[in-house]
């Protein structure tokens, strides 16, 4: 089973709101610290899964707007947009599951259709 990615620069369009996406992010590693040399640390370009929100509250309290979420809650903003040590510079919309044109199933529906997947090859059309 194949997927086509497009990647979008983020500089000149961004998901609609709540869209899971594949985001491609740059930045050094480590990051800086205070003190530090602004160019300490390796440059990286690593792609992760996220989410894109118009409007997020971070746990302290601070409010985002048009910006990328992970998993473990690290907002991440659009080249060109508030500053942010790891930007993202491109994204793409997920594929959809394995022989479905969703990208996501709750509830009852899941295991069955995992399994109902998994027996008939893996999803693969042909």
């Amino acid at each position: 089973m194949e997927a086509t990615v497009e990647w979008v620069d983020a500089r000149e369009r961004l998901p609609r709101d709540g869209l899971p996406v594949a985001a491609a992010v740059t930045g050094r590693y480590p990051p800086d610290r205070e003190g530090d040399d602004p160019a300490s640390g390796e440059a990286f370009w690593i792609v992760l899964p996220m989410y894109f929100t118009r409007r997020h509250f971070a746990e302290d309290g601070t409010e985002h707007l048009d910006c990328f979420v992970d998993s473990d809650r690290v907002v991440r903003h659009p080249c060109g947009g508030p500053p942010c040590e790891e930007p993202v510079t491109h994204w793409a919309a997920l594929p959809a599951l394995p022989g479905l044109d969703v990208h996501i199933v709750l509830g009852e529906k899941a295991p069955r259709l995992v399994r109902d997947t998994l027996a008939a090859g893996g999803g693969q059309r042909g």
